[in-house]
C-alpha cells in the first residue's frame, strides 16, 4: 500500500472515531490529505471499501498489539484493559470499531463484516487465553461500554472505576475463567 493510500486511511480513521461511518466524505478526506477527491476514489472506489479497509487494518493492528503485550504480561484481562485505556487517553480517544459497532445495523455490508470481525477477533483471543466464551463476551462488553461511557462523560476515571473490579478479582484470585 502506498503512502497516499495510508494517508487516506489515516484521515478516514480519524473521522470515523469522531463521527462514525457517516461522519466523513471523500471530499473531506481529500482535503485532510491535501489531494483531489478523485485521488481518494482512485485508491478506494467506494466509501464502503474505504471503511472496510480502515477497520480491517485496525483489527489487524489491535491483534498484533495484544499479542505483543501478552508476550510480557500473561494476564489477558489486564492486557485488554490497558490497551483499551491506551485508546481512551490517546488523542483519538475512541476505538473506531466501537464507534461503528454502535451503528452496525445501519452499516453497509462490507463494513459491518469488518466490524464483526474485530469483535470476533477480540472474543477469540480472550477464549484462546482460557476465558470461557461467556466470560470473554462479558469482559469485552464491560471494557467497550466503559470506554463509551468515559468518553461520553469526558472523564477517563470512569473507565478505571468500571474496570477496577475486574483487576481486583484477578489480584484476589477470584476466578474470571469458566
Amino acid at each position: 500500500m502506498n503512502d497516499v493510500a495510508v494517508a487516506i486511511m489515516d484521515a478516514a480513521e480519524r473521522r470515523m472515531r469522531i463521527g462514525g461511518f457517516n461522519g466523513f466524505s471523500f471530499r473531506e478526506i481529500a482535503a485532510d490529505v491535501g489531494i483531489k477527491s478523485s485521488s481518494v476514489h482512485y485508491h478506494f472506489r467506494t466509501k464502503e471499501k474505504l471503511g472496510a479497509a480502515v477497520i480491517r487494518r485496525y483489527t489487524d493492528h489491535v491483534a498484533k498489539v495484544i499479542d505483543q503485550q501478552l508476550e510480557t504480561n500473561p494476564d489477558p484481562v489486564q492486557v485488554w484493559i490497558e490497551v483499551f485505556k491506551g485508546t481512551l487517553i490517546s488523542e483519538d480517544r475512541m476505538c473506531p470499531a466501537t464507534v461503528l459497532g454502535a451503528a452496525s445495523l445501519g452499516l453497509p455490508g462490507e463494513v459491518a463484516t469488518e466490524v464483526k470481525r474485530y469483535f470476533r477477533m477480540a472474543i477469540d483471543k480472550l477464549v484462546g487465553e482460557r476465558l470461557s466464551e461467556k466470560r470473554a463476551t462479558q469482559f469485552l462488553s464491560t471494557i467497550v461500554g466503559a470506554l463509551v461511557v468515559a468518553n461520553s462523560l469526558g472523564d477517563p476515571t470512569v473507565y478505571d472505576r468500571a474496570t477496577e473490579d475486574l483487576l481486583g478479582r484477578r489480584e484476589a484470585r477470584v476466578p474470571v475463567y469458566d
